[in-house]
């Protein structure tokens, strides 16, 4: 029996491996392509600043593209996670060079977006088209397209492991997608490869050591690890999530109040557009544009910045978190988790001055727990710590992240994402089958307390 049992384990390594490897290939492909023409775009805007005065004219251009031939393709990442739930009319194939197109767009004008979202939704439409091809079941798909999206995000960071997790955890919180575990793996891992193949190179991201304390107490002899440090790491870390969740609900209450207050849609981006040249011009510099990750002077607050001592501003997480809200709530594309990888890592920063903290390990703490809190992918992201910033500090990395997790609460940037264990049971918010349906909640239940203040304000009059 146990010989049947591994034939069979063998066989299915063996089919996996020759229905994701072309896929992973085609992804990774894209992907590379997809990185050296945005950082062709990005640099260009710094030679030439005036662009960031057509970004209206840009977010009008990618209205247009998406009302005439991307509108099936408008709900992006979210609409891959349905189709994995619950298959229906599948992922358009022309998703990839849309969101690909409108990405390149976005960041050329000064647009303050990502990237991950871009090549998630490549994954997600070339694993469709792949799917297609060789004919697979329902069920099949459903573990293409989970790698497809492993295959794409392990590509655009150079972090395969964590591409790998986080393809099977971010479909539903507490809740991992242990069937596409082997088809995940292989898709992350043979997408970075095939980047690097291409020569398209990621950023690396260094950690200063940390000196010993010096300090003892009576559990020094147990205990590995500095506890004032600790306590510090777990203060810091509620700060990640409680920005995780700002971010995400101010992306969501953008979207949606622009939605309701402007009646012509294709004014939506244009008004975006302008709201970011003023912000920039109230700032006065070009920090929070594009990606945040190289400088476009120097002396500017970059992701990289933000791991040495004075590389940040103490409100630049703020303003970044403001730019980013307002461009992807009001129609431009790309992806969050750049921009929240550069308010974690400004934000700790911040915090390892005000807490006399490890700048580098703050920095890179915050990098991904932010990360973690909006997106409700702990393990994808203390992994993705370790394939990052290396495996000394990784207790620090999962109490970063899982702590960031909860106390974001039931919110995310994914609305599609599916709550299968709540965080907290027996709380207001426990019965949620979706993140959606929490965002309502959490709309209704602050109406009430609102409504009810004005009564209480009313008749006290």
């Amino acid at each position: 029996m146990m010989r049947i049992e591994h034939i069979s384990i063998l066989r299915q390594l063996v089919r996996w491996s020759i229905i994701v490897i072309p896929i992973s290939i085609a992804i990774g492909s894209t992907v590379a392509f997809f990185l050296w023409i945005l950082n062709l775009a990005i640099h260009y805007r710094f030679e030439h600043t005036y662009l960031l005065y057509l970004l209206p004219v840009a977010g009008l251009v990618i209205h247009l593209l998406y009302q005439s031939i991307g509108k099936s393709s408008e709900r992006g990442n979210n609409l891959i996670m349905d189709e994995i739930h619950q298959p229906g009319g599948g992922v358009p194939k022309r998703m990839a060079p849309i969101v690909l197109f409108a990405t390149v767009i976005t960041h050329l004008f000064g647009g303050s977006a990502g990237r991950e979202g871009t090549a998630v939704q490549i994954g997600g439409s070339i694993a469709q088209m792949f799917g297609k091809w060789f004919r697979l079941n329902q069920r099949d798909m459903s573990i293409v397209l989970t790698a497809g999206i492993a295959a794409g995000f392990g590509a655009v960071f150079g972090t395969p492991v964590a591409g790998a997790i986080f393809a099977l955890e971010v479909l539903a919180i507490g809740k991992i997608k242990y069937d596409a575990l082997l088809p995940c793996l292989i898709a992350g891992t043979v997408g970075d490869i095939t980047v690097s193949a291409w020569k398209i190179h990621h950023t690396h991201y260094h950690i200063d050591a940390i000196s010993p304390s010096g300090q003892t107490f009576w559990l020094s002899e147990y205990v590995s690890f500095d506890m004032l440090l600790l306590g510090k790491i777990i203060i810091a870390s509620i700060a990640f999530g409680l920005a995780s969740f700002m971010f995400a609900e101010m992306a969501h209450r953008i979207k949606a109040g622009m939605v309701g207050l402007v009646s012509k849609k294709w004014l939506i981006p244009m008004i975006g557009g302008c709201i970011i040249i003023l912000l920039t011009r109230v700032t006065g510099k070009p920090d929070y544009l594009s990606l945040g990750v190289d400088p476009e002077y120097q002396g500017a607050v970059t992701i990289q910045s933000a791991f040495q001592s004075g590389g940040s501003d103490t409100w630049s997480w703020l303003w970044k978190t403001i730019y980013t809200t307002i461009t992807l709530g009001t129609g431009f594309k790309g992806g969050e988790v750049t921009p929240l990888f550069y308010i974690g890592a400004t934000l700790g920063n911040t915090l390892s001055e005000l807490m006399n903290a490890p700048v580098g390990l703050f920095a890179a703490l915050g990098f991904i727990a932010v990360f973690s809190g909006a997106t409700n992918t702990p393990l994808a992201c203390t992994l993705m710590g370790v394939e990052l910033f290396g495996g000394e500090y990784t207790l620090y990395y999962a109490i970063a992240c899982f702590t960031a997790y909860f106390f974001s609460g039931h919110s995310g940037i994914y609305s599609a994402q599916r709550i299968e264990v709540p965080k907290i049971f027996d709380s207001y918010f426990s019965s949620d089958t979706t993140l959606s349906e929490s965002g309502k909640r959490r709309d209704d239940f602050l109406q009430y307390h609102i409504s009810n203040f004005k009564k209480m304000v009313k008749k006290n009059k």
